[in-house]
């Protein structure tokens, strides 16, 4: 899932500066730290950005992923959302656009949450 995804259609609290004919982790030079059946961090060149995503769901409409920026040394998330994972067939690289779902695995943690209540309670 990792190689396939295009980085640039994350939300911009996760992607780097777009650059042109730029679109994977491998394009922007990250490099798998550590990778599973359901689980991937990634880190970018001189480990200046850090981003840990785990499957969540798959179904016929996508997957669903947690995508994090690891807080300093293992503390919490700086940002965290749930991000659905689309592609039209199987040559073209996943697209990824935050997702209205919800999971207790992935509560939406900074980055712009429009959910946030406005009566700051």
């Amino acid at each position: 899932m990792v190689e396939k995804l295009d980085l640039t259609s994350l939300p911009s609290t996760f992607r780097p500066k777009k650059e042109k004919g730029k679109k994977t982790f491998a394009d922007y030079r990250f490099t798998a730290q550590t990778v599973d059946e359901n689980e991937a961090v990634v880190e970018a060149a001189g480990g200046v950005k850090r981003l840990a995503i785990k499957v969540l769901d798959e179904r016929s409409s996508g997957i669903y992923v947690c995508v994090a920026e690891p807080g300093e040394n293992g503390g919490p998330a700086k940002t965290q959302s749930v991000i659905l994972l689309k592609r039209k067939d199987s040559n073209t690289l996943l697209k990824g656009r935050e997702s209205w779902r919800e999971f207790t695995a992935c509560p939406v943690v900074g980055g712009s949450d429009s959910t946030t209540s406005s009566y700051g309670y």
